[in-house]
């Protein structure tokens, strides 16, 4: 039996991938998904990021670095994506709010605050500069959120600890899709007659489904209420990579979870197929195009060796800056270190460049210059180089 030909294989399950993913069966196209395990979007606080350096992110993308993607992109085709990520979510148990033309900030799990762009709606009241009085509601024994630290240094907010019966935030997300946990909960809270304002909880309010929970306590406290992400691997982000790949088998796609690539079969300039390892035969996964989306180092996408760095999948050349002594700052904490620039580089159509692959196209944190942990670009630039290199293969499919 010959197997199915897609019209794109996506390698790579995280917003990259998953972006170009949606936009391209939405289009009518047989997509496939092949990832090794989870992304990295699930330690994630589920915000997106496009750029702190400026309270409009667009406006600060000419002061990165000539190479960083976000110029092959443009500031109208970062406003496109986001916009498309946005009408994607809106259907969903998880809506986000704001705009990409306007930064705000958020509250930590420490007490600080996030400059993000896109939040959750669950995170929408969330605030760090006005008078507001804010009463936060942890839980006994959770390690992942400090109220105290919240609490210190600002006079206006106070808090109060609830024993759910477990101390992790998957156990409590949990119990919070149970009725009558719910109601016990927010009899509690009822009890405490708190003083007019706002209330925050650590975000573990239900998985499935938390605006509808949060809208509910809300409704029944009388209050206006928000979640404060905790620290990783944080609720948010396992609801947003849930979300997006429940909407991407509603859509029609295909996905090989678990799956390891482990060769590549190509015909001139042109990929033909990957093959899976698996422990018996192994699965071929033919397609017309391919889009690379297997992020950097933590998601495996780049390895580095003692003295280069390699990418793991089609051997593509990457860029490196210097030898490895170059790629460190003494100080480890201080932000720019040369390997954030570490990765595939691409031509204006997303295609890498140096190989001879035409039917490759490279998106995510996985492209060279993009420095994410500097610049606090890292779903907004996912999203952004994903739709772009998605409609660029659209292009190359007609």
């Amino acid at each position: 039996m010959t197997p199915l030909t897609y019209d794109v294989v996506v390698i790579g399950g995280g917003m990259a991938g998953f972006t170009s993913a949606l936009y391209l069966t939405g289009q009518g196209y047989k997509v496939a998904i092949i990832s090794k395990g989870d992304p990295v979007c699930c330690l994630s606080t589920g915000c997106i990021d496009v750029l702190s350096s400026d309270k409009n992110p667009l406006d600060g993308i000419p002061g990165l670095s000539r190479d960083h993607p976000y110029h092959l992109v443009g500031k109208k085709g970062i406003t496109d994506a986001l916009n498309f990520f946005k009408r994607i979510m809106q259907d969903t148990p998880i809506p986000y709010s704001g705009t990409p033309r306007k930064n705000r900030t958020i509250l930590t799990p420490i007490g600080t605050a996030k400059t993000t762009c896109l939040v959750p709606m669950t995170m929408a009241g969330s605030e760090t500069e006005s008078d507001t009085y804010i009463h936060v509601i942890s839980f006994k024994g959770l390690k992942d959120f400090f109220p105290s630290y919240i609490t210190s240094g600002r006079r206006n907010i106070r808090f109060s600890l609830y024993d759910a019966g477990t101390s992790s935030t998957i156990g409590i997300a949990t119990l919070f899709e149970d009725k009558s946990f719910r109601r016990e909960f927010i009899s509690w809270i009822q009890n405490l007659e708190l003083p007019h304002g706002k209330v925050a909880f650590p975000a573990v309010l239900g998985i499935r489904n938390p605006l509808k929970i949060l809208t509910e306590i809300s409704d029944q406290i009388g209050r206006e209420i928000f979640e404060i992400p905790t620290l990783p691997p944080s609720i948010p982000g396992l609801r947003l990579f849930r979300t997006l790949k429940s909407s991407f088998i509603k859509s029609g796609g295909d996905n090989y979870w678990g799956k390891v690539i482990a060769s590549v079969e190509s015909q001139g300039d042109q990929i033909e197929a990957v093959t899976l390892k698996s422990p018996g035969r192994p699965s071929r996964v033919p397609g017309k195009a391919f889009i690379l989306s297997t992020g950097s180092f933590v998601s495996g996408g780049l390895y580095a060796t003692r003295n280069t760095v390699k990418e793991t999948v089609f051997d593509l050349p990457v860029f490196v800056p210097g030898t490895r002594k170059d790629w460190f700052k003494e100080d480890f904490f201080q932000a720019g270190h040369a390997i954030e620039t570490a990765g595939i580089k691409v031509d204006s159509s997303f295609r890498p460049v140096n190989t001879r692959f035409g039917n490759l196209f490279v998106s995510g944190s996985i492209l060279s210059h993009a420095e994410i942990m500097k610049n606090h670009c890292g779903h907004g630039l996912a999203i952004a180089t994903g739709f772009r290199a998605a409609k660029i293969c659209e292009e190359f499919l007609s």
